[in-house]
């Protein structure tokens, strides 16, 4: 148990780490942190937090874990905001889902005695805010923790703990490589996603009355806040330009199947496709 867990911007993916906290007993204390006024008055009173601090720096004072649930551009500047009001042996760690550049950031920083230990959890939903938090919402979910070389070794099993008892399923990665990954399997879909609704916006919009299971399935992660998304791929622009040429690639070749009547092409990339899709692990 910590004696006080601390979360700057308690949006959907802080509310509910704060959440799962309380419900797990994981820590004495927890205190939050959200930019806007008005969201303080309205976190003042929720059951799952003790105290709402007016500044990052009041609730970063006395903490043994920091949450930095801001979105990716804020993350590194509320890190070097705390980094001098951090007691002894504090760590910190955050949501981001670039972690290339803030690991390295995060952990120049902030240095011993306190520790920055990058996390991720691949969790969420295209809904934002502290109201629509989940206990359970890390439950059976990835999460990746991104250190360097030179993080503290015990710092960052106690990050790897922490996820844990929220339920997540942890997974120790290079912050370049997560990069890699990411950019390929949740970075990529929502390019799609939202470039294919931006694409249909041209049509007849009486089409979208027609739309069935599979439109609405495929593009569900375009309903998300777009300038949320903005600083997402402008973090991690480089693996996302090569996780979309490779997918032309893809793309025309599937075009040039069609064009050519190579119906054998077209079902084993189909085929391939059915199988990949069908050798997910299924989810809680």
């Amino acid at each position: 148990m910590f004696d006080q867990l601390t979360i700057l911007a308690p949006g959907l993916l802080g509310g509910s780490v704060a959440k799962a906290a309380r419900a797990r007993g994981l820590a004495q204390r927890i205190v939050v942190w959200a930019r806007r006024p008005e969201t303080r008055l309205k976190l003042r009173g929720q059951p799952w937090c003790d105290t709402v601090a007016d500044t990052p720096e009041a609730a970063a004072a006395g903490a043994s874990l920091v949450v930095i649930a801001a979105p990716v551009d804020k993350i590194v500047e509320l890190a070097r905001l705390i980094a001098p009001h951090l007691p002894a042996g504090a760590i910190v760690t955050d949501v981001g889902s670039v972690k290339g550049e803030i690991s390295r950031l995060g952990h120049a920083a902030i240095h011993q005695p306190a520790h920055f230990v990058g996390s991720h959890p691949m969790a969420g939903s295209e809904k934002s805010g502290w109201e629509h938090a989940d206990a359970e919402l890390f439950a059976h979910r990835t999460c990746f923790v991104t250190p360097l070389p030179k993080t503290d070794p015990a710092a960052v099993e106690t990050v790897v703990k922490f996820w844990n008892d929220l339920g997540a399923e942890v997974t120790t990665l290079d912050p370049d490589a997560h990069d890699e990954i990411v950019a390929h399997i949740s970075h990529l879909p929502q390019v799609l996603a939202s470039t294919l609704c931006a694409f249909l916006a041209k049509k007849n919009p009486a089409w979208r009355n027609f739309a069935g299971g599979g439109l609405r399935d495929t593009t569900r992660i375009a309903a998300s806040d777009p300038k949320l998304w903005r600083t997402i791929l402008e973090q991690n622009r480089d693996e996302v330009l090569r996780a979309l040429r490779q997918f032309q690639d893809e793309l025309q070749a599937m075009q040039a199947s069609l064009s050519n009547r190579d119906w054998f092409d077209v079902i084993a990339r189909l085929e391939r496709g059915q199988a990949y899709r069908d050798q997910f692990r299924p989810l809680p």
